[in-house]
């Protein structure tokens, strides 16, 4: 089984129409673009448009890993809390003839959505062309390996992979995350001392593997 793919929460925020809608909870990120075309124009559709592209974690009870609930003062049942309204997959209150319950698993035990996992904390590095000098400041997931940060940055050198890569004058093992290669996350320090620009972000250098002559 390969590794997961990790997001930034900004990737998934961009996500955020009922053509293209993106969720986290608990941790994880959720495609539900299909279940919006499944339901196109139920009104059980609209909290989750609202909340596309953000994370909706606060709806779920963490340990049971399912919808929050509360006990309804009128009835003394305990029913779905749904403070945005109530949802797809969600029950009505009270019985309800025309309730369907007939859609199997609903969408947030399905994987079926599933399309990786919310990075607990992004950092951003500055990645240093030494072939042409240009800069480029990119936010990464702290989990991902250096293969993977390779990945984000082929958009802007899509010949990265003919490169090799360095800190401090070592070698990077593209197989290990940032942390694991001595590159520390000094972001909170940045806060700290109010260095909020990118002038002193740590510096990987690239060096083009026909030209790994340094001075």
């Amino acid at each position: 089984m390969g590794r997961p793919k990790y997001f930034t929460p900004s990737e998934v925020a961009v996500h955020n129409t009922v053509d293209d809608l993106w969720v986290s909870f608990l941790g994880k990120v959720y495609d539900l673009t299909p279940l919006c075309e499944k339901y196109k124009g139920d009104v059980l559709l609209k909290p989750i448009i609202q909340s596309a592209g953000k994370d909706i974690s606060h709806w779920f009870n963490p340990k049971l890993k399912d919808i929050r609930t509360h006990v309804d003062p009128l009835t003394g049942c305990v029913i779905p809390y749904c403070p945005n309204g109530r949802f797809v997959h969600i029950p009505p209150p009270y019985p309800d003839s025309f309730w369907a319950n007939d859609f199997g698993r609903p969408w947030w035990k399905d994987d079926g959505y599933l399309v990786g996992i919310l990075s607990k904390k992004t950092r951003s590095i500055k990645i240093i062309n030494t072939l042409t000098s240009q800069e480029q400041v990119i936010e990464v997931c702290s989990e991902e390996i250096m293969t993977e940060i390779l990945d984000r940055y082929v958009k802007y050198n899509a010949h990265a992979a003919s490169y090799t890569w360095k800190y401090d004058g070592r070698n990077l093992d593209m197989s290990m995350t940032l942390e694991d290669n001595q590159i520390p996350d000094e972001d909170e320090e940045f806060y700290k001392l109010s260095m909020n620009d990118d002038t002193f972000l740590q510096a990987i250098h690239l060096f083009f593997n026909d030209d790994l002559t340094e001075a």
